[in-house]
């Protein structure tokens, strides 16, 4: 929903837990669901969480010195900020792993994950954590330092947002992994392990949360306090229309025209920003530098999918963003429930909006600036092709302003706790290793079910008939195929197929003319369909990067289809060589050219038998009148 006006109540309640020192895990949340109509500003939990971490005194803090050289985890981040309305990763849990798909969240402080003994969860990505199953399980004995169940054997931790969503369960500790090609070894880590999730956190795909924020149960100040990477960590979103990016948790050498402003971590808790100015096509909006500094001040949550200003700089920046498209189209937005600014006529290709739509620059009050491309302020209308809406909206009366993670969209930031500053730099987050010499992450899964495994889980990518390479070395993929299955009877699904292939093609963000049904069976009420797609136009094949931005949207689950379709899965996807087209013309042409020879030769040899053939009959004889005439009477005597 859109952020409503939250009373000001709720605002000392945030504050008062603050200054106690409670735990405000996410007063910050961000709007799970898929739609982009649903939006969530900034929401202030309905009761104080209840912390369950052990504190550590001033001095422990503030002596966070590495005892050896640093490392850090490189991680890759799926899903897409607007689809899905947040970026996971993957972490693997136990001994074996467990494999976990989290949203990073730099406004939550935990990180939990469903537990097999869970009596409320919903259905995620991945089964449920399975403690009996580890051999490095632990529970967090009760202690003074935390809360307690009733039985006073274990500790629990329990959050509870104003969206009416909540977590609780009881914190235990394992072995975490970061994947096959971290620097980072793995790490004994205290995590929530859920017995009950209600609202969105009960609905969303992704099976959890990774807390990034600052508190002791955060994942990275746990790894701070074993001195095992440097107290900093960096996210670099994909851009419109690419899902994905990257995750480093530690240091990185930054970029030399990276930006930075402050962030104080006594100014709230979460992780704040000195904004003082905001320009629109190079000239500043007129507001005093305080409105921004208002409430929480200025925050970055990467949770939050969308940006949030407060009411005045909304305003102004809307009036000065109309006047500079004057040239475009104001239509209505996506829904119609909501008053969305939405704007036609400047084309499908994003990389040329800049032509549209005005740049827009964020001033530091160190008088740096991040420059703002239409990407990072705008968003796709889901309905009219060609036309953006506005990615930024008020939030409310609150004062707070809120940046989402639109606003970062191809941008590195970098949160450098240590220094307490936080870092811009404009990229390409595709491919941010290359730009920072850093090996890359593993690579994306071949397998689109839910199961964990202890194996290999990057294998490359690997037609499954006879591979062809091109001159780059770079293998041919002629068609990907994968299956389907519905909960929906064939009579029923049929009349609907033309819709799903429309719909197919659109969430894979492809051609309609490219998605080609092989075949369909049914089984009672459920139905099987095997999909193919092949390359767009007249292509005998479809690059390795398209192929690999396909595979990645199944793999990730980035289909979504109506609830008219009942539930659905997806599996068993497939990469298939080009057919060998130009070989079979090849002997097609030779076997029309031999036969045509062979008719050719045969006609001959006939008209040639039949000339000689003449040749070889005799003349009639020439006779006498008189000779015929004797004939033909002998031949008139003669008996019938």
């Amino acid at each position: 929903m859109k952020p409503a006006s939250f009373t000001a109540t709720f605002t000392i309640l945030c504050i008062i837990f603050t200054l106690v020192d409670y735990d405000v895990v996410s007063c910050l949340r961000f709007s799970d669901v898929p739609d982009t109509s649903h939006r969530t500003a900034m929401v202030l939990p309905l009761f104080p969480p209840k912390d369950t971490s052990v504190r550590s005194s001033p001095s422990q803090l503030s002596g966070r010195l590495l005892q050896k050289s640093p490392v850090n985890a490189q991680m890759a981040l799926h899903d897409d900020l607007l689809i899905n309305g947040y970026y996971t990763t993957r972490l693997w849990i136990g001994t074996p792993p467990q494999r976990f798909a989290l949203i990073v969240d730099t406004g939550s402080t935990v990180t939990y994950v469903p537990c097999s003994t869970c009596e409320q969860c919903g259905k995620h990505q991945d089964p449920r954590f399975q403690p009996e199953m580890s051999s490095t399980y632990q529970p967090v004995k009760c202690n003074i330092d935390c809360t307690c169940d009733n039985e006073r054997e274990q500790c629990i931790y329990e959050r509870q947002y104003a969206e009416m969503s909540s977590s609780s369960g009881v914190l235990g500790q394992d072995i975490v992994s970061f994947g096959n090609q971290s620097e980072l070894a793995p790490q004994r880590a205290v995590f929530g392990c859920e017995n009950r999730e209600t609202g969105d956190l009960y609905s969303q795909h992704a099976d959890g949360i990774m807390g990034l924020g600052r508190g002791d149960l955060s994942i990275v100040d746990q790894l701070v306090e074993k001195h095992v990477i440097s107290d900093s960590f960096s996210l670099c979103y994909g851009g419109m229309d690419f899902g994905g990016g990257a995750m480093v948790l530690g240091g990185i050498k930054p970029p030399a025209d990276m930006v930075f402003t402050n962030s104080d971590p006594g100014r709230s808790p979460y992780y704040n920003i000195e904004l003082k100015e905001i320009h629109v096509a190079g000239k500043a909006l007129s507001l005093n530098p305080r409105v921004f500094d208002g409430n929480h001040g200025t925050v970055l949550d990467s949770g939050t999918t969308y940006a949030y200003l407060p009411e005045a700089a909304f305003a102004a920046f809307k009036s000065a963003v109309m006047k500079a498209v004057l040239s475009l189209k104001l239509i209505e937005g996506p829904d119609p429930n909501y008053k969305d600014i939405c704007f036609s006529g400047a084309g499908s290709d994003i990389s040329r909006l800049s032509k549209s739509f005005p740049p827009v620059d964020m001033v530091f009050s160190n008088g740096k600036k991040l420059s703002l491309s239409p990407e990072n302020y705008l968003f796709r209308h889901s309905k009219v092709r060609g036309a953006y809406c506005l990615g930024i909206f008020q939030n409310g009366k609150d004062a707070t302003t809120l940046l989402g993670g639109i606003i970062v969209r191809n941008t590195l930031v970098t949160y450098d706790r240590q220094h307490e500053m936080v870092g811009f730099w404009k990229t390409n987050c595709s491919d941010l290793w290359d730009r920072l010499n850093l090996s890359p992450p593993p690579p994306l899964p071949s397998s689109l079910d839910n199961t964990n495994s202890t194996g290999s889980m990057y294998p490359t990518l690997v037609p499954t008939g006879s591979p062809g390479y091109n001159a780059s070395g770079e293998i041919k993929v002629g068609f990907i195929t994968f299956y389907m299955s519905l909960s929906v009877n064939y009579l029923d699904l049929k009349p609907h197929m033309t819709e799903l292939t429309h719909l197919i093609a659109q969430e894979l963000d492809i051609n309609f003319s490219q998605v080609h049904l092989m075949n369909f069976s049914t089984k009672g009420n459920d139905s099987l369909i095997k999909w193919a797609i092949y390359p767009a136009g007249s292509a005998n094949y479809m690059t390795n990067a398209a192929a690999v931005e396909i595979i990645h949207r199944l793999a990730e689950n980035h289909v979504h289809l109506p609830h008219t379709f009942g539930s659905y899965k997806l599996f068993e996807w497939g990469i298939e060589p080009p057919p060998k087209r130009a070989g079979w013309l090849r002997s097609y042409l030779i076997v029309v050219i031999a036969l045509s020879v062979v008719l050719i030769l045969g006609l001959s040899a006939f008209l040639g038998w039949l000339i000689w053939r003449r040749g070889k009959e005799s003349p009639l004889p020439y006779e006498r009148v008189e000779s015929v005439e004797t004939v033909v009477r002998e031949q008139e005597l003669q008996p019938l």
